[in-house]
């Protein structure tokens, strides 16, 4: 059986790690570097870096911490924020990222994902959507409509038929990221989540509201998620990768152990 991801999110502004909610009330947290290297040194799977004000200012992103980021730690990471085409691509990439995860500039450009799929492989182009909770069922069937540029902006995309169209595009994997639920602490969105998770065939990873482990729990078994994204829990140092890990071991849930 595939072991379930455990992906710690560093959102990135002006070389700060910060979270708010809904990125709203953002708080500065460290360094990221510094606190890469502690998640990564810590049993994580992955990490994901967001340049979260690089695509509102329209400046690309911050290529020299890319490049950073690859000489101290050993374990896949993506990054995304400021992509603005393929040679923004190309250049995080070759800096020594993994993955590369576009989100606004995929629904403003769909053909972006084919194109990155065909140059740098189906498997470095992450979607990323940010979903919110939308009852006009008669306009979003799934009950959730894809917004873009940090929450700020609606699309009238339905969020499952975007999953799909992404994944149909080259896609190959999905980062599904609650709106309604995001830095609030109070558990992923499960229903959201399984609908995604159980529609497509690439794999899905689980964004927003983690609070504890028994939502990781949780989002695994009820929300079939393949990996999930956690921030706020390790940030603050309420929990460890590690202790995070064990719980979900304990639970039956497989996950890769560094001890």
């Amino acid at each position: 059986m595939l072991t379930k991801r455990i992906i710690p999110c560093l959102d990135v502004r002006n070389r700060k790690v910060t979270k708010g909610v809904r990125f709203q009330g953002n708080v500065d947290l460290g360094d990221p570097i510094e606190m890469a290297v502690a998640y990564s040194e810590g049993g994580c799977d992955e990490l994901v870096f967001y340049d979260i004000t690089a695509s509102a200012e329209n400046r690309p992103i911050d290529i020299e911490m890319v490049r950073e980021v690859a000489r101290v730690i050993h374990i896949p990471f993506a990054v995304g924020g400021g992509i603005r085409g393929l040679d923004d691509m190309q250049a995080v990439l070759l800096a020594g990222a993994e993955k590369v995860s576009i989100n606004s500039l995929a629904v403003e450009n769909p053909s972006i994902i084919a194109e990155g799929a065909r140059v740098f492989g189906r498997q470095c182009i992450v979607l990323g959507m940010d979903p919110v909770a939308n009852p006009d069922f008669r306009r979003f069937p799934s009950g959730y409509e894809v917004t873009i540029r940090g929450f700020r902006q609606r699309t009238g995309l339905d969020a499952l038929e975007w999953a799909k169209r992404a994944e149909d595009l080259g896609a190959g994997e999905i980062v599904v990221n609650s709106v309604d639920a995001d830095g609030t602490r109070g558990g992923y969105e499960l229903n959201l989540t399984r609908l995604i998770a159980t529609n497509v065939g690439v794999p899905v990873v689980a964004s927003g509201g983690a609070g504890s482990p028994q939502h990781l729990i949780e989002v695994f078994t009820e929300g079939k998620a393949d990996a999930a994204i956690i921030a706020s829990i390790i940030h603050t140092g309420e929990y460890t990768i590690a202790q995070i890990k064990e719980e979900l071991s304990k639970a039956g849930i497989p996950v890769r152990k560094k001890w």
